[in-house]
C-alpha cells in the first residue's frame, strides 16, 4: 500500500476510488466498507483510496477548546491503523493534517480542492452517518449533488452489525474500556494489538527479575489499559506467551526515561534465549492484548511492586493454562 502525506504529491494516483474516515482500529465494519471499495475500484480501473486524518479531527478540537475531556481515547496508533488498511488490500492511504484550514474549509470547497482536484475521485464510499466540511455542514445528500455536478459515483453503507451490534470505533472503544477483550476481539475481527519498535527504558524490570520489551503508544489516551495477559509476535517463529502493563506505570517517578509517556511494558513467561540480555531492542513486536486481569496499580515500594509483578505472573500462567485445555478438549470433541 503506498502511503501518502498530504495529496500534493507526485506519486499520488491520477484517480481513485476513495472512501472517508479516520478508521479508528479498522473493525469489521471498516472492513467490509473497504471490500466494497476495492470491488467498486477494480470495476473502474482505478486504484482503491482512504482518505483519512492526523491528527483525530475531535483531538484537534479538544486542543483547540483547552478540553482534553473531549477527545476520544486512541484504539490504534497510526502504524497499526496503517498496517490494518493494508491487509484489506488498500491500494494508496493518503493522511490529511487536520488543521485550522481544513477544519474551516466549507463542503463544497472541500469537494472541490481534495476530491475532485487533488484526489482525482472516480467514486466516492461513505458510512450512513457520514458528515464533512466546516461545522459538519456537508452531508451524503450535499455529497450526491456535488458528485453529479463533478463527474463522481457516490455510495453510502448502512450500518455493519455482530449479533445485533452496531460495529463502530466507539463500541470497540467501550469494551476496551471496561476490559472485555473478547468482546473487542468480536468487532474488530482479530484479537486487539499494538505493535511498534521495542524502545529502552529504565531497566528496572531486569533488575526486579522481570525483563521487558517497552513498546511507546503514542497517543495520551490509550481505549485500554491495565494488566493483560498477551502473545507476542516478532520475536521468534512461535508467539511468545507474556504478561503486560498498559499505561503510565503509576509506581515510578514521571520523570523516568520515558518522561510519563504511556507504554506498553511486555514481560515474557519465558524469555526466547537467541535475544541474549540486549537483543530485543529495535525489533518491531505485535503485542495481542487477549485477557485484562485488572488495572494499574499503585505500589509504596519496590518489594511490592515486584511481589505484584510475580503475582500478575502466575495469573497469566493460569490464564493460558485454561485457553490451552480449553483448545484440548474442543480438538478432541472435533475428532470424535
Amino acid at each position: 500500500m503506498q502511503i501518502l502525506r498530504g495529496f500534493r504529491h507526485p506519486q499520488i494516483a491520477r484517480a481513485c476510488a476513495v472512501t472517508i474516515g479516520n478508521f479508528d482500529g479498522v473493525h469489521r465494519g471498516h472492513q467490509a466498507m473497504l471490500a466494497l471499495l476495492n470491488n467498486e475500484a477494480r470495476h473502474r480501473g482505478v486504484p482503491s483510496c482512504v482518505l483519512t486524518f492526523e491528527p483525530h479531527p475531535r483531538d484537534y478540537f479538544a486542543a483547540a477548546q483547552r478540553q482534553p475531556e473531549l477527545a476520544p481515547a486512541r484504539v490504534a496508533t497510526l502504524r497499526d491503523k496503517l498496517t490494518e488498511l493494508a491487509k484489506c488490500g488498500v491500494d494508496q492511504c493518503v493522511i490529511l493534517k487536520f488543521d485550522s484550514r481544513l477544519s474551516s474549509q466549507v463542503p463544497e470547497a472541500f469537494v472541490d480542492d481534495v476530491l475532485v482536484r487533488g484526489l482525482g475521485a472516480r467514486y466516492v464510499l461513505v458510512g450512513d452517518d457520514f458528515r464533512f466540511g466546516a461545522r459538519r455542514a456537508g452531508d451524503y445528500a450535499l455529497l450526491d449533488s456535488a458528485g453529479s455536478r463533478r463527474g463522481f459515483d457516490v455510495a453510502r453503507m448502512n450500518s455493519y452489525e455482530v449479533h445485533g451490534l452496531r460495529v463502530s470505533s466507539s463500541a470497540v472503544r467501550e469494551a476496551l474500556a471496561r476490559g472485555d477483550m473478547a468482546g473487542a476481539a468480536a468487532l474488530l475481527g482479530r484479537p486487539y494489538s499494538i505493535s511498534g519498535h521495542v524502545v529502552h527504558g529504565r531497566k528496572l524490570g531486569r533488575d526486579l527479575g522481570f525483563r521487558t520489551l517497552n513498546l511507546r503508544f503514542a497517543h495520551w489516551n490509550p481505549a485500554a489499559s491495565g494488566i493483560f495477559a498477551v502473545r507476542v509476535h516478532g520475536l521468534d517463529d512461535q508467539p511468545v506467551e507474556g504478561v503486560a502493563n498498559l499505561g503510565i506505570r503509576p509506581s515510578l517517578d514521571p520523570k523516568d526515561a520515558n518522561g510519563g509517556r504511556v507504554l506498553l511494558e511486555t514481560h515474557c513467561l519465558q524469555w526466547p534465549a537467541h535475544l541474549g540480555g540486549e537483543g530485543g531492542y529495535g525489533k518491531i513486536i505485535r503485542v495481542e492484548l487477549l485477557h485484562k486481569m485488572h488495572d494499574e496499580l499503585r505500589y509504596d515500594s519496590l518489594d511490592a511492586l515486584k511481589t505484584g509483578i510475580a503475582r500478575d505472573c502466575d495469573a497469566a500462567r493460569a490464564f493460558f493454562a485454561s485457553t490451552h485445555a480449553e483448545t484440548r478438549r474442543q480438538t478432541t470433541r472435533d475428532r470424535i
